[in-house]
């Protein structure tokens, strides 16, 4: 009697844990701190020129130049993480990937923060990236390189067959919009608009000649949409004046895409064909008061839109 051998292939999970060290640390703008990582394990990391607006999750340690005692050999990062006592695991934070390159000597992962420094307003992102030295350690989190999109489920850039785009956010989705714009195909056509605190906060993006970006400095002192909301609705042909930013400090964070609602909303399946697709992302508060007049007001399908709220004025964010 022979016996039988059986082989199972293990199935890798979508994302990856990498530990990092910085290896430089660059100021590009008054609010903007561009920090690049590297190390052996981001060679499993992303997917170069197919990165897009893909999510990454990075751990700030209670100490600066100590990171926490994550299990790296496990599939699950999120309970190897979630088991190193409260104390000692540190702060979780999403950010997007500014640049993901890769050379003979590895792949490197390039981040561009935003240094929210005014008092209230300081987290453990904007402290670790405003005193981030040369060779720091920190965990990353991101997809698995050769993992479709689809299956990580952490990026939501679909045009689709869509024929132009209209990306819009605040500096919190600078880097996101940059990156979509870099990766996207050359004959990719559009409009971009991208809110920024002042003038030197403008940045070099490598965007398709078909699309046209727009930087929208704030005035000191102006709330984050002030100059954006107006800029879009014009753009669409809307009312552009007095448009109050809604307050939304007391609900949860915007997020729905074609395919997703975190309100719950039934979004209909379409399979006629999209002229535009929209991205919209940064502050909740001013997603809502974009998704309220494009979807009410202008009549724009829900099915062509991704609406992202990063983070919700006066409330510090987690995960």
């Amino acid at each position: 009697m022979s016996a039988e051998t059986t082989t199972t292939t293990r199935t890798r999970p979508a994302y990856a844990l990498a530990l990092t060290e910085v290896r430089a640390v660059d100021r590009v703008s008054p609010n903007f701190v561009r920090i690049t990582f590297g190390g052996s394990d981001l060679d499993d990391f992303g997917t170069p020129g197919e990165v897009f607006d893909s999510r990454i999750k990075i751990v700030f340690p209670p100490s600066p130049d100590v990171v926490p005692a994550i299990d790296r050999d496990s599939d699950d990062w999120w309970g190897s993480y979630l088991a190193v006592p409260e104390a000692e695991r540190g702060s979780m934070r999403t950010y997007s990937v500014r640049e993901l390159r890769t050379t003979d000597a590895g792949t490197e992962l390039v981040v561009d923060f935003v240094l929210h420094l005014q008092p209230g307003l300081t987290g453990p992102a904007s402290t670790w990236a405003s005193t981030a030295r040369v060779g720091q350690p920190l965990f990353i989190v991101g997809p698995r390189r050769n993992v479709p999109m689809r299956e990580h489920g952490g990026a939501e850039f679909s045009p689709g067959a869509a024929r132009s785009v209209l990306l819009a956010g605040d500096e919190t989705a600078a880097p996101a919009i940059a990156r979509i714009l870099e990766d996207a195909p050359r004959d990719l056509r559009g409009t971009a608009f991208i809110e920024v605190p002042t003038a030197d906060d403008v940045l070099t993006i490598d965007a398709p000649a078909g699309v046209e970006v727009t930087w929208l400095p704030r005035e000191t002192g102006e709330l984050h949409g002030t100059a954006l909301i107006p800029a879009v609705l014009q753009h669409l042909g809307g009312h552009a004046a007095a448009v109050e930013v809604r307050d939304v400090e007391t609900e949860e964070l915007l997020w729905e895409t074609p395919v997703y609602s975190a309100l719950g909303e039934e979004i209909a399946a379409t399979d006629a064909p999209t002229d535009r697709y929209y991205w919209i992302a940064g502050e909740s508060g001013v997603v809502t008061t974009l998704r309220r007049h494009l979807v009410k007001d202008l009549g724009v399908d829900r099915a062509q839109v991704a609406f992202m709220g990063y983070w919700r004025r006066g409330v510090a964010m987690r995960g």
